[in-house]
């Protein structure tokens, strides 16, 4: 009587639960799922304003188009692969801001840093635009304070600057996302024993040795599994921060796979090719990430998914 009591509190906590999940998950099915249909477009010469149904069907004519694309393709291409390169050898810069914040004793100069280090997620590309803008534009304070130091002769434009576009975004990429993403790793490093820090203190070691022995081991799986899925989405790297800083000086040079596919559908409504691309970098996606998966199976023994 007793186990058939137990049995039915779990199963209706078990359906309190799902009830509860239920909105979200139709939610990803609605905004993930159910825009899928509209990859039929990549097999049609779709014009906006005639139905679909009187479009002539091309087949894989957009996706041949891809590999024939040889000069805008090769250079989005080139754009994207550099500046997610730059992002994924940057991957270690929020471990290392975690373990210092870790590390710090002063509880609330701690909570201060890292809400100081998190509050830039929060802010709109636009925002960081303009404060970009007012820093580091010809006659922003940057140029103003270097100029009045006497350390540069003439302002430098580093929104405009093509040879430097792609530093220049990862680092406010890494201004961005660097407390955010540094928010993972103290959970690993919270969920490390506690038993194996006062082992290694009993032995003598120091905090640099705690922090290269327990430290680092605890948090490389973590840090691993991250890694590996930035690999797997090199190419989506993101539309709304190089649509933000997209000016005639830079265009060529911050022109990413995202920002290419929104100026083909929607700038020239050529919905059918830009959909055939969205579809490609979508097949690129889950073969690069089943490839890290395996990968990651023979280094480490287990699987990310």
């Amino acid at each position: 009587m007793l186990d058939q009591r137990v049995v039915k509190e779990k199963s209706k906590k078990s359906m309190v639960l799902l009830l509860m999940a239920l909105p979200f998950v139709i939610l990803v099915f609605m905004f993930n799922y159910v825009p899928l249909f509209g990859w039929i477009y990549a097999f049609f010469d779709y014009k906006p304003g005639i139905p679909l149904s009187s479009s002539p069907f091309v087949g894989l004519k957009f996706f041949e188009l891809i590999l024939h694309d040889g000069g805008d393709m090769a250079r989005v291409l080139k754009n994207t692969i550099a500046m997610g390169l730059l992002g994924i050898l940057c991957s270690p810069l929020p471990v290392i801001f975690a373990i210092m914040l870790n590390e710090v004793k002063h509880k609330y100069f701690r909570k201060i840093v890292q809400t100081a280090a998190t509050f830039p997620n929060f802010i709109s590309w636009v925002i960081v635009f303009s404060l970009s803008f007012s820093i580091f534009s010809s006659e922003g304070l940057f140029n103003q304070i270097m100029t009045s130091l006497g350390l540069i002769d003439k302002p430098a434009n580093l929104l405009g600057n093509a040879d430097a576009v792609w530093y220049f975004q990862t680092a406010l990429l890494i201004w961005k996302s660097l407390g955010w993403t540094s928010v993972i790793y103290l959970a690993a490093i919270t969920g490390i024993d506690a038993e194996i820090y006062e082992a290694g203190k009993m032995d003598g070691a120091s905090r640099l040795k705690l922090i290269w022995h327990v430290t680092v081991p605890g948090i490389m799986p973590t840090f691993i599994v991250l890694l590996l899925l930035s690999v797997s989405n090199i190419l989506t790297i993101g539309f709304d921060q190089y649509y933000a800083f997209k000016n005639p000086l830079v265009a060529d040079n911050i022109e990413v796979l995202d920002l290419y596919v929104y100026r083909i559908g929607i700038a020239t409504n050529d919905y059918s090719y830009a959909t055939a691309i969205g579809i490609a970098k979508t097949f690129v996606g889950i073969v690069l990430l089943f490839s890290v998966n395996m990968f990651a199976k023979k280094v480490r023994g287990q699987s990310i998914v």
